[in-house]
C-alpha cells in the first residue's frame, strides 16, 4: 500500500498525506508547501509517508 501512497505523493503531493494522516497537521502543512512549490510538497509527502 505505500507504494500506492509514493505514486499518489508525487502525482498530488497532499493526496498521498491524506491517505496516510487524514486531515491533519502535516495534511495543511503539505497544501502549504505545495502551493509555495511543487518539490518541497512532495519531499514532505514522502517523508510523511516512509516516517512509521
Amino acid at each position: 500500500m505505500d507504494v500506492i501512497r509514493i505514486l499518489l505523493a508525487i502525482i498530488l503531493p497532499p493526496l498521498g498525506v491524506f491517505l496516510q494522516v487524514g486531515l491533519g497537521l502535516h495534511f495543511w502543512l503539505n497544501i502549504l508547501l505545495t502551493l509555495c512549490g511543487y518539490v518541497p510538497g512532495i519531499i514532505h509527502a514522502i517523508w510523511v509517508i516512509l516516517r512509521k
